[in-house]
This record gives structure tokens, C-alpha cells and sequence, in this order.
């Protein structure tokens, strides 16, 4: 694997990683802290130190670990092979998901910015509003 290969790898399992964190804090409110996650494994034999799992979360190196995709899958209910990358379609229960989470995105973006821009014209947030809905909104290329 070149330098470009394994980067791009480490993004990708980044971004599943923080998609799946993601869907566990649309479902019950909270992110996943590291502790949980390591505590989780660690009850499965598993190992995972808090460098290691910021350097997977972060992107900032790929980790090849059997062991630890395998408990990271059990934790977010989700193949294992999704966190591998292969080429599988994004898990249904993730999918489901994802329209809540943005639609919870653009409500916090919505709400700061209304008590941000404080005294603005009703036209003013309401192009605002529609603007963020647009972002918001997933496309195909997305």
C-alpha cells in the first residue's frame, strides 16, 4: 500500500468511525466517549489504547486490526467489513439515520445563528433557514 493508499485509508475509516459515532449520539443523545468504547472491548478481550483509537478516529493513521474491527462492529452494530472499507453498502440502521442527524445539524447551525444574529428581519432568517435546509439536504454526490 503507498503513503497516498494508506492515508486515504485512514480518512475512510475515520469517517465511517465518526459516521457511527454519529448515529449512537442521534439515538441516545450522547456521543460515545472513549471509555465506553475501550471498556466495551476490553470486556471482549480486546485491547484498544487511547492513542490508537484517536489515531483511527482522527485519520491520522490506518490501523489493520481484525480484533479491534470486529469489537468496533459489535459496539455500533455494524458489519465488520463496513469498518474494513470494502466495498459494502453503508449499513441500513446507518442510513436510516443519517437524515436525523443533519436534520439535528442544521437545527443547532439554525438556532445559533438566530440567537447570534439577534435582531435580524424576519426575510433575513427566513433566507437563512432555507439556505441551511438546502445544505443540509443530501445530495447524490454527496
Amino acid at each position: 500500500m503507498t503513503d497516498d493508499e494508506n492515508q486515504a485509508a485512514a480518512e475512510g475509516l475515520a469517517k465511517r468511525l465518526r459516521l457511527l459515532m454519529d448515529v449512537v449520539e442521534a439515538e441516545s443523545g450522547t456521543e460515545p466517549t472513549y471509555a465506553q468504547i475501550a471498556g466495551f472491548l476490553k470486556e471482549r478481550g480486546v485491547s484498544l489504547s487511547r492513542s490508537r483509537w484517536m489515531y483511527m478516529v482522527n485519520g491520522h493513521r490506518y490501523v489493520q486490526d481484525p480484533a479491534v474491527f470486529d469489537g468496533l462492529a459489535t459496539f455500533f452494530e455494524v458489519d465488520s467489513e463496513f469498518l474494513a472499507g470494502d466495498d459494502t453498502a453503508t449499513p441500513e440502521k446507518v442510513s436510516a439515520q443519517l437524515d436525523l442527524v443533519r436534520s439535528m445539524r442544521a437545527a443547532k447551525v439554525k438556532s445559533y445563528a438566530a440567537r447570534t444574529l439577534g435582531d435580524i428581519s424576519p426575510e433575513a432568517l427566513h433566507a437563512i433557514t432555507k439556505f441551511l435546509d438546502e445544505e443540509m439536504t443530501p445530495t447524490p454526490e454527496r
